[in-house]
C-alpha cells in the first residue's frame, strides 16, 4: 500500500505541477493504478466508467443551475439587493457592511457559485462602500468571506458534485446546507457588530433617517429575488419538484427576471449560455476522470486498506475530523474546491463510513472546509476575483479575509459539536 500511495502521490504532483488539466490528471492516476498494480485491462475500465459517468440523470441539474447563475450574473440583481437591503442596515452596528454579508447570502441562494457571488456583489459593493468611507480592508474581507456561501447555500454546484461522487441525495444535501449557511451569516454579522463597537471611529455615521414606509417601498426590489429563491428551494423541500426540475424552473424564472429588467438581449443570452456550457463541460469532464479514478482505486484495494489502517490507529471521530480538516485546507491551497472533492472522496469515504459519520453531514462539513480554502493563497479563487477588482496585492486581500477564515473554522466546530445543525432539515424532509 505504501508503494502504491507514494507512486500515485508523485504522479499527481508531477501531472498537476506540469499544468496538466485536472481531468487528465485524474485519468492518468487511474491508469497508473490499474496498469501497474492490477492485471485488469485499464482501457476497458476507462471506457465503461467514463461513459457511465456521462449520462447520470442527477448531473442534469448541474448545467441548469450554472446557467441560472450565469443569467443572474448579467442582470441587475446585485443593484436591486443593495438598494433593498441598505435602508434596513443603517442603524445596525457595522451598518452597510452587513449588505455584503446578507447580499452574498441571498445571491448565493440563486447562483450556486462562490466566484460568481464574489464578482457580482463586489462589482456593486466595493465602489459604493468605498465612496461612503467604509474601511477598505473590511469591505474586502466581508466580500471574500461571505462570497464563499455560494458553495454552501443551495443550489450549490459543489454539493451536486459531492452528491454524484458519493451517490447521495442532491435534495437532502441542498436542504442540509440551509441552517449551516445561516449560521455562518450570523457569525459574520456578529463579528461586524463587535468590530464596529471596538472601532466606532472607523464606521461612517448613519445616513439620514428613513421612514418605515420608505424602507418597505425600497424593499420591493427584493421581491423577484425572494420569489426565485422560494420557487427553486421551496419546491425541492416541499417535494413538488426534483432538483433537476427545480433547476429548470430556476432558469425560466431567471430569464423572465432578466427580461423584465430589460437586460436580456440576444448577445447577453448567448454569453450566459456559452458561459454555462464551458463551466458545465469542465465540471463534467472532471467528474468523468474522478469516476475512472474511483473505479481504479477500488480495483487496487487502496481505499479499503487505507480505511483499515486508519481504523487500526483507533482515532476517535473527532480526531479523524481534525486530521481531515488540516488535510483539506492544505489541499485546497493548491486546488479548486470541485477538484478537492472529486480527488478525495473515493479514497476517504470508506474510512468516514467506518467511523460512523453521516455522509450528508460530512458533505456539509467538507464544503465549509473547502470554503475556507477559497480564501487562502496561493489558489484562493475569491482572492483572485477581488485582486482583479481592487488591484491590491493578493496577500493583503488574504489578510483582510483572515478573520472570516477563523469564523468558518468556528462554524466547523459548531456543526461538529451540534450535528443537528446540518441534519435536522434533511431528517424532517425525509420524515414527511
Amino acid at each position: 500500500m505504501l508503494i502504491l500511495i507514494l507512486t500515485l502521490l508523485i504522479a499527481l504532483l508531477v501531472l498537476l505541477g506540469s499544468g496538466v488539466w485536472v481531468a487528465f490528471s485524474l485519468m492518468g492516476l487511474g491508469w497508473i493504478g490499474i496498469s501497474q498494480f492490477t492485471s485488469i485491462p485499464a482501457g476497458d475500465v476507462m471506457a465503461s466508467d467514463i461513459w457511465s459517468a456521462s449520462y447520470s440523470w442527477e448531473l442534469t441539474a448541474l448545467p441548469m443551475f450554472i446557467w441560472m447563475g450565469e443569467i443572474l450574473f448579467r442582470s441587475r440583481l446585485a443593484e436591486d439587493m443593495f438598494s433593498g437591503l441598505a435602508p434596513w442596515m443603517t442603524r445596525i452596528p457595522g451598518r452597510l457592511l452587513h449588505t455584503n454579508v446578507v447580499g452574498c447570502g441571498l445571491f448565493a441562494a440563486v447562483s450556486g457559485s462562490s466566484a460568481a457571488t464574489c464578482a457580482t456583489m463586489g462589482k456593486m459593493a466595493i465602489p459604493e462602500l468605498t465612496r461612503r468611507g467604509y474601511d477598505e480592508r473590511l469591505i474586502i474581507g466581508t466580500l471574500a468571506g461571505s462570497a464563499t456561501l455560494g458553495l454552501l447555500i443551495p443550489p450549490s454546484i459543489i454539493l451536486i458534485v459531492y452528491a454524484v461522487a458519493t451517490d447521495q441525495s442532491i435534495a437532502r444535501l441542498f436542504i442540509a446546507g440551509i441552517l449551516p449557511g445561516m449560521l455562518l451569516i450570523s457569525l459574520f454579522a456578529g463579528y461586524l457588530m463587535l468590530w464596529s463597537w471596538r472601532f466606532p471611529d472607523r464606521v461612517p455615521p448613519a445616513d439620514e433617517h428613513t421612514s418605515l414606509g420608505e424602507k418597505f417601498r425600497r424593499s420591493r426590489r427584493l421581491i423577484p429575488l425572494l420569489g426565485l429563491i422560494v420557487g427553486v428551494i421551496g419546491s425541492i423541500y416541499a417535494g413538488l419538484a426534483s432538483p433537476t426540475e427545480a433547476a429548470a424552473v430556476g432558469v425560466v424564472l431567471s430569464l423572465l427576471l432578466a427580461r423584465w429588467q430589460g437586460v436580456m438581449q440576444w448577445s447577453t443570452f448567448v454569453e450566459a449560455t456559452m458561459g454555462a456550457v464551458r463551466t458545465s463541460t469542465m465540471i463534467a469532464f472532471i467528474l468523468a476522470g474522478a469516476s475512472f479514478l474511483t473505479a481504479a482505486m477500488g480495483f487496487t484495494g487502496l481505499p479499503s486498506d487505507l480505511a483499515a489502517w486508519i481504523a487500526s490507529l483507533n482515532l476517535s471521530p473527532y480526531m479523524l475530523l481534525v486530521a481531515l480538516t488540516v488535510f483539506f485546507i492544505l489541499l485546497g491551497c493548491f486546488l479548486d474546491g470541485i477538484s478537492v472533492v472529486v480527488l478525495t472522496t473515493s479514497i476517504l469515504l470508506p474510512m468516514v463510513e467506518a467511523a460512523g459519520i453521516d455522509l450528508i453531514w460530512f458533505g456539509i462539513y467538507l464544503v465549509i472546509v473547502v470554503e475556507m480554502s477559497q480564501i487562502t493563497p496561493p489558489v484562493g479563487f475569491n482572492l483572485f476575483v477581488l485582486q482583479g477588482m481592487t488591484g491590491n496585492n493578493i496577500l493583503s486581500i488574504a489578510r483582510a479575509a483572515l478573520p472570516f477564515f477563523f469564523l468558518m473554522g468556528l462554524g466547523v466546530i459548531l456543526i461538529t459539536l451540534f450535528p443537528e445543525i446540518a441534519t435536522y432539515l434533511p431528517e424532517a424532509m425525509s420524515g414527511r
